[in-house]
């Protein structure tokens, strides 16, 4: 029994492993993907700045989205792993007569949501405050 709780503990610290890498990999995804938001959207900022709108309104505009992202993405994968569940665990009740091998809690789905949020607002933050230092005379010229 030590040798099959070493092995489970093994693979849970290689999947541990490849989910921290891919959480690192997209949160500079989303950051880049941010940056080109920024980029692009120049003369929006311009305007938004022409008409008075201070730095913290114009970094708050890209923050929100960040955000808005990591909620929808979250939601997604929360989604998809209950969806998922479902024939996982039928499959394996019938096979091997095991019930509810596959399960997430309300609590965990909560967490990985929350996670999912404060990444990406992490990764955004960066692009935001570069466009909010954006100079309104110089985004209005840009096109």
């Amino acid at each position: 029994m030590q040798s099959v709780t070493r092995i489970v503990d093994m693979i849970t610290r290689i999947l541990i492993a490849f989910v921290s890498i891919s959480l690192v990999v997209s949160s500079i995804m989303i950051a880049v993907i941010t940056y080109i938001s920024v980029l692009e959207r120049k003369k929006e900022i311009g305007i938004l700045r022409s008409i008075g709108a201070s730095k913290h309104n114009v970094s708050s505009v890209f923050n929100a989205e960040t955000v808005i992202e990591g909620l929808v993405s979250g939601v997604m994968g929360v989604a998809i792993t209950l969806l998922a569940s479902i024939p996982v665990n039928i499959y394996v009740y019938n096979h091997y007569a095991v019930s509810n091998i596959m399960q997430l809690t309300p609590q965990y789905a909560l967490i990985l949501i929350g996670i999912s949020v404060a990444l990406t607002f992490l990764a955004g933050l960066i692009p935001a405050s570069k466009a909010s230092r954006a100079d309104p005379v110089e985004a209005l010229r840009s096109e």
